[in-house]
């Protein structure tokens, strides 16, 4: 029965997200020292690429918006961004928004402690590592968390408002 279910909830979230798309101009197949960390061993300039969507589902009532990197060597992966409560007439993000602060749009806590856009910064040597740009078009304008919530947290509260989702990736290597 729950395969049944979770089928039927794929199938219908995918008729909805048909044609929700996310697009960057600054964004390429490969991070930059500008979408890099300044910090924890990296010399990056840390500036959050600009992002925009269209498409999204008639229903949805807020987006959301973060970056992940699920070969970071924690075996947890590591959250560089987080950004939720963006009005649903909000369809982009500006290049260098995740150092700015906005009184309508949340950017919660990373893993780096902070909040607020956390650029790539993979360990020297390793493989390159993927960055998962994903928005998110949401069934509720507000998810009632704060900028100190855990992106986990956030992450499964996104996952459960979530109408639709688009991704973009990009890969970084020191």
């Amino acid at each position: 029965m729950r395969k049944i279910l979770f089928a039927i909830s794929f199938i219908a979230l995918s008729l909805f997200a048909e044609n929700f798309t996310l697009k960057s101009s600054s964004l390429k197949g490969q991070l930059t020292k500008a979408q890099e960390f300044n910090g924890f061993g990296c010399s990056g300039e840390n500036i959050s690429p600009d992002l925009s969507w269209e498409n999204a589902p008639k229903e949805t009532k807020s987006f959301a918006v973060t970056v992940y990197d699920p070969d970071a060597p924690t075996g947890s992966g590591w959250w560089h961004w987080v950004v939720f409560d963006i009005p649903k007439d909000k369809f982009s993000l500006e290049k260098g928004f995740g150092s700015k602060e906005d009184k309508k749009i949340i950017q919660s806590v990373t893993n780096y402690g902070k909040t607020g856009f956390g650029g790539a910064c993979p360990p020297k040597g390793d493989k390159a590592h993927r960055y998962i740009f994903t928005v998110y078009a949401l069934d509720t304008d507000k998810l009632g968390l704060d900028k100190n919530t855990n992106p986990a947290i956030v992450g499964y509260y996104l996952n459960a408002h979530a109408l639709a989702k688009a991704s973009l990736i990009s890969y970084y290597k020191k």
